[in-house]
This record gives structure tokens, C-alpha cells and sequence, in this order.
């Protein structure tokens, strides 16, 4: 049984999190600069035991997808042909950055680590993840 990967990609640094090996819980694991991602990922999949990959997919309000996809579409493609065995699900992310800022601060996170970008995508990762769990666990 594998654990599930969220990516929060972005153009200089993406956020990631992961269940644990029963998937049941979402946690953060940590952000890396975005041109060292796919060199990360490879070396993650050799030690651990990945079933699926989940990617933010950013839409406006209206649904339309927003500007980062132009950035997004490149690297799964990208990951597709670097990983062929693994599967990619793109998940809709609205908000996530702004939910990850309600975190920290409902977690009492001090202002200066708030603002610290790294922590919020590894945050927006997790939400990313649990958002997609919870529609998993809703179709069963």
C-alpha cells in the first residue's frame, strides 16, 4: 500500500505533502525550489512507496484555469515522461494559499513565521491532500 503525494507547484518553489501509508492522514513534508523538483521526486520514489501523485490545479473564481497553468501543464507533461508508472491527477486548488494562511494563524504561528512563503506551500500541499482524501472518502 503507497502513500499519496500532493505537489503545490509554483514557478520558483513547490510545496509537497504526503499521507501516511494507510492514507488516512495528510502532512505537510516540505517545499523545494521548483527546477530541483523532478531530481526530488526520484530519489523520494526510490525510498518510498508512492501510489499516486496529486497536483494543484489553480482556477479562477469562475472555474477557468488561471494563469499558472501555463507553468503547470509543461511540468506534467515533464513528470509523465520522467515517471510513466506513476499517476498524475490534477486536483482543483482555489484557495488553498489563502486556507493555508487561516491555518497558521488559527495555529497560533507566530507573524514572522506567516510569513515565511516555504511554510505556506508546504501548508497549501497538505490542504491540497486533504481536500482530495475527503473526496475520496466521500465516494465510498
Amino acid at each position: 500500500m503507497g502513500r499519496i503525494l500532493a505537489i503545490d507547484y509554483g514557478r520558483k518553489r513547490t510545496g509537497l505533502a504526503v499521507t501516511d501509508p494507510l492514507k488516512i492522514t495528510a502532512n505537510p513534508l516540505l517545499t523545494i525550489p521548483t527546477y530541483q523538483l523532478l531530481d526530488w521526486l526520484a530519489r523520494y520514489f526510490e525510498t518510498e512507496q508512492v501510489e499516486k501523485v496529486v497536483i494543484g490545479m489553480p482556477r479562477q473564481t469562475n472555474g477557468e484555469p488561471s494563469e499558472s497553468m501555463r507553468y503547470i501543464e509543461p511540468f506534467i507533461r515533464s513528470f509523465e515522461k520522467r515517471f510513466p508508472e506513476m499517476s498524475i491527477i490534477g486536483f482543483d486548488e482555489r484557495f488553498t494559499s489563502v486556507l493555508a494562511h487561516k491555518a497558521m494563524l488559527d495555529g497560533g504561528m507566530k507573524k514572522k513565521d506567516r510569513q515565511d512563503k516555504a511554510t505556506v506551500d508546504k501548508i497549501a500541499a497538505c490542504i491540497i491532500l486533504e481536500d482530495y482524501l475527503t473526496t475520496l472518502n466521500s465516494k465510498q
